[in-house]
C-alpha cells in the first residue's frame, strides 16, 4: 500500500508563534520538499490571508505548473461561498483543502447553523470550485472530538458528501486529544464504513503522541498523513516529517513512501534557519545529538561488532555517527574520533589525552572532534610533573568602569608567594601580579612578543580556546594553553613559559 505524505509546514507550520515565511522562503521550501525530499503534496497557504500570501502562492504555482506539479500544491480554504475559491483561482493554485466542521457543536455554536445548512454550504463551495477547474479535499475540522461526541453527525456529513467530487477526506485531531489505540479504532471505523473513500490523518502533538497516532492511523488504513518539518505548528506543533517517515518505513510492513530519507536533515536545517525555531539537540533523526554516542561502553561495543547500532543508522538520513568527547568518555570514544581524523597515537598518549578530555569535560559540556587536535597538541607538549613553578591559585575581578584586579599565589622552589595588581585587562592584571612576585625572588620575566587566540571551526561560544604566546628572553620561544575560558588558556600558556625558562636556567 502506498501512503502519501502531505507536508503542511508552509500552512499549519506557519501558525507557530513568531514564524512568518517570506514568499521567497516559501517558494524554496516548497521546491525542496517536492523535488529533493519528494513528499507527495504540500499545503502552502491559507486563502484570504494577505496579498503577500497571494504572491507566495502565485510564485509556487507558476513554478509547479511548469514542472507538472500543480496538482500537488494545496491551499486551505473556507466554507465562504465563492470567496476562498476565487482567491485560490487567482493565485494559480488548483487544489482546495476545504475546512468543514467535523463536530456538530461547532456547527451549532460557532457557525450558528443547522447540520443541513452547513452541508448545503459545503456542497455549494465544492460545485463552484469544480466549475473553476479546482480539485477539492475536505478537512473535517475537530473530527477527533466530533467522532467521539457526535458520530451520527460525522456519518451524516460524510454520507452527504461521499458522492461529490472529493479527492480525499482529511481527519484532523485538531486539538491533539487522541491516544494511539483510540486513533486506530476511530480511523478504522471510518475506513471500514467507507471503503471507497481515501482518508488522510492530521495529527497534533499536545500529548506528544502525534507520531504514534500517525503510525496507528496508517495501520488502521489511512492512505495519507500530514506532517510539518521539525514538527512546527501552533501550540505543541504537528507530527514531525522526519520522525513520521522513519517510523512508517521501519514499523509498517507492506507500505511504500516516496520520501528520500537522505534529504530530511537538509530540509530540517533550512526550515530551522528560515523559521528561527531551533531544532532541539535531542530531537530524533535531525537533532544534533541523536547519532552521537557519549558512553565509552557504547563506543567499545561499536568498535568490536557494531553492538549498539539499530535500524536508525545515520547514513540513512545523510548524517554520520559521532562519539562525544567529555567527562563520560572512555578510550574507545577517543579512538573513534582519532580514526575519523586519521591520527594514530601510542597507548600512553591516548591515556593522557583521555584524562585531559575528562578534566575538560567538567568545564565544557560538549567537546567536538574539531577540538581534538588542539587537545592532542596541548597534552603532548606539556610536562606537568617537572614544574618547578606552580600556580596554586588566582583570582580575577572585572567590574564596569573599574580596572581589572588579579590576586595570584605561586609556589616557587617550595616557597609560596602572593601578590595583587590591577591592569588594563584581566590577563594584564594577572601578568603584573606575576611580575611583582618575580621581582621579589629576583627572577627574569620574559617579554610578550605576540598573542594569538584560536578556536576550532564552527565558532561556537562554548568552543575550546587555544592561546599561543610568543615570548622573548634572550631568544624567542612559543608556548600554548588550552581551556574553555580565554583568560585561563592564556594563563596556562604563561605558566608553561615560566617553567620552560626555569628549566633552561637549571640546565646552564
Amino acid at each position: 500500500m502506498r501512503v502519501e505524505i502531505m507536508d503542511t509546514t508552509l500552512r499549519d507550520g506557519e501558525q507557530t508563534p513568531g514564524v512568518s515565511f517570506t514568499h521567497t522562503e516559501k517558494f524554496n521550501i516548497a521546491k525542496m520538499l517536492l523535488e529533493e525530499v519528494k513528499v507527495d503534496r504540500v499545503e502552502v497557504a491559507s486563502a484570504r490571508v494577505s496579498r503577500g500570501e497571494m504572491e507566495a502562492v502565485r510564485l509556487i504555482s507558476d513554478w509547479a505548473l511548469q514542472k507538472g506539479y500543480l496538482d500537488r500544491i494545496e491551499v486551505l480554504g473556507f466554507v465562504d461561498g465563492t470567496t476562498s475559491v476565487d482567491w485560490i483561482y487567482e493565485s494559480g493554485a488548483r487544489v482546495l483543502n476545504l475546512l468543514c466542521k467535523g463536530s456538530v457543536k461547532h456547527v451549532q455554536y460557532q457557525l450558528k447553523k443547522t447540520p443541513e445548512e452547513h452541508i448545503q454550504d459545503i456542497v455549494n463551495v465544492i460545485h463552484y470550485a469544480r466549475s473553476k477547474g479546482i480539485r477539492v479535499n475536505v478537512y473535517l475540522e475537530i473530527w477527533s472530538e466530533g467522532i467521539v461526541q457526535s458520530p451520527e453527525y460525522v456519518f451524516r456529513l460524510v454520507d452527504a458528501l461521499k458522492e461529490e467530487e472529493i479527492e480525499r477526506f482529511m481527519l484532523p485531531d485538531t486539538l491533539g486529544v487522541l491516544e494511539p489505540e483510540q486513533t486506530y479504532q476511530l480511523v478504522k471505523l471510518m475506513v471500514d464504513r467507507y471503503p471507497g473513500v481515501r482518508f488522510d490523518f492530521h495529527a497534533h502533538n499536545d500529548y506528544d503522541l502525534a507520531v504514534a497516532n500517525t503510525f496507528m492511523a496508517v495501520r488502521a488504513g489511512a492512505v495519507g498523513v500530514h506532517t510539518t518539518v521539525n514538527g512546527l505548528g501552533e501550540r505543541t506543533g504537528n507530527a514531525p516529517l522526519s520522525s513520521v517517515v522513519g517510523v512508517l518505513n521501519d514499523f509498517c510492513e507492506g507500505i511504500k513512501l516516496s520520501v528520500d530519507e537522505t534529504k530530511l536533515a537538509k530540509i530540517s536545517k533550512i526550515v530551522e534557519a528560515f523559521s528561527g525555531i531551533r531544532i532541539p539537540a535531542n530531537k530524533p533523526i535531525v537533532g544534533e545529538n541523536c547519532f552521537t554516542q557519549t558512553s565509552g561502553v557504547h563506543a567499545d561495543g561499536d568498535n568490536k561488532a557494531n553492538l549498539y547500532f539499530n535500524n536508525l543508522i545515520p547514513e540513512r538520513f545523510g548524517r554520520l555517527r559521532k562519539y562525544a568527547l567529555g567527562k563520560s568518555s572512555g578510550k574507545s570514544n577517543i579512538m573513534k574520533n582519532l580514526e575519523e581524523l586519521g591520527i594514530e597515537l601510542d597507548q600512553e598518549s591516548i591515556r593522557k589525552i583521555t584524562d585531559r578530555i575528562v578534566e575538560l569535560g567538567d568545564k565544557k559540556e560538549n567537546i567536538t572532534t574539531d577540538d581534538l587536535p588542539y587537545i592532542i597538541s596541548d597534552v603532548l607538549r606539556t610536562k606537568h610533573n617537572d614544574d618547578k613553578i606552580k600556580l596554586l591559585n588566582y583570582y580575577i575581578c572585572h567590574a564596569r568602569n573599574l580596572k581589572p584586579v588579579s590576586t595570584v599565589s605561586l609556589r616557587i622552589n617550595g616557597e609560596v608567594y602572593e601578590e595583587t595588581s590591577n591592569g588594563d585587562g584581566q590577563y594584564d592584571a594577572f601578568m603584573k601580579a606575576i611580575t611583582k612576585i618575580y621581582k621579589k625572588v629576583n627572577k627574569p620575566m620574559p617579554q610578550l612578543v605576540d598573542y594569538i587566540v584560536t578556536i576550532p571551526p564552527g565558532g561556537k561560544t562554548n568552543a575550546l580556546v587555544e592561546t599561543s604566546i610568543t615570548w622573548y628572553l634572550g631568544r624567542e620561544f612559543k608556548t600554548r594553553g588550552l581551556d574553555s575560558d580565554q583568560t585561563a588558556s592564556a594563563i596556562k600558556a604563561t605558566m608553561k613559559a615560566l617553567n620552560l625558562i626555569e628549566e633552561m636556567h637549571l640546565q646552564k
